[in-house]
């Protein structure tokens, strides 16, 4: 046997019983575990995983249950549970000074896992438009877009209607109605039928509710945040307050970009992610 010659990785982890998650896992070289946001998968970074791996990195994307080509059972829909899976994945991978990145929702589950597992298997953390440290306002907290109304109300639309919640949400994806191109934002769109309706709706509730600031506290690693300047889904200011949180982060500003960095500002946002995890 050519020993040259490397077994491919895996396309589905099993993280608990009979829950089977999708996992991206591209390229070789220090690992790059990226977090979808909502109601996207795995797929959504599908324009980093090949610019990474070019640049010498395993590029790996995990998609949440509920989400994508996961599975998808009528339980778990938690930030603790998401950031179990998402140790199930490393663990099983066996991998070690990861890069860990996650854009919107996927921010969010990122900062819960550091927190609850103490940073494990993590040498660095990027954050994309998190929807963090709290997507809704609170009394003591008044720099998010949506109250927690505005969200409960999204949540009873998923109920009924589903391709209606996502028209609204794709009003406000990007910083102008040509900020990326119709064949771009019809390819996002199918991704988010992929989704289960059930978690569809539960992950909106915890959206609505998740208060991550004391997990900010926990956070030690170096942190690059990326955000969009006319974001309409998480405010600039949200950016800002986790800068002031995490005392050893960067903040890099999108100008021309809205909540979709990833592709409305695609050679920059690859950019600043291969600068970031190379040193």
């Amino acid at each position: 046997m050519n020993q040259s010659i490397k077994t491919s990785h895996p396309e589905y982890i099993e993280v608990a019983e009979n829950v089977r998650l999708h996992v991206t896992d591209v390229g070789n070289g220090r690992p790059v575990v990226l977090i979808h946001g909502f109601p996207l998968s795995d797929e959504m970074y599908e324009y980093q995983y090949s610019a990474l791996a070019r640049a010498g990195f395993r590029a790996i994307g995990i998609t949440m249950r509920g989400f994508g080509h996961s599975d998808k059972p009528g339980e778990g829909y938690s930030y603790d549970t998401y950031a179990d899976d998402i140790k199930a994945v490393l663990e099983q991978l066996d991998l070690e000074n990861v890069v860990l990145g996650g854009f919107s929702m996927g921010g969010a589950i990122a900062i819960h896992y550091m927190a609850r597992h103490h940073a494990a298997h993590v040498s660095k953390l990027a954050l994309f438009a998190a929807a963090a440290p709290c997507w809704t306002r609170q009394p003591d907290f008044e720099y998010s877009y949506f109250t927690k109304d505005d969200i409960s109300g999204l949540v009873a639309l998923a109920g009924v209607n589903r391709p209606a919640l996502y028209e609204e949400f794709g009003k406000l994806f990007t910083a102008t109605s040509t900020s990326v191109t119709e064949g771009i934002g019809a390819w996002l769109g199918s991704i988010n039928f992929q989704a289960s309706g059930f978690a569809v709706q539960q992950i909106l509730a915890v959206l609505r509710d998740a208060d991550e600031r004391e997990s900010l506290k926990t956070i030690k690693v170096e942190t690059l945040i990326l955000q969009g300047r006319e974001d309409k889904i998480v405010s600039y200011e949200l950016a800002e307050q986790l800068h002031k949180a995490i005392r050893n982060s960067k903040l890099v500003t999108f100008e021309n970009s809205g909540h979709a960095l990833f592709v409305e500002e695609l050679g920059k946002f690859n950019s600043e992610l291969i600068e970031f995890a190379s040193n």
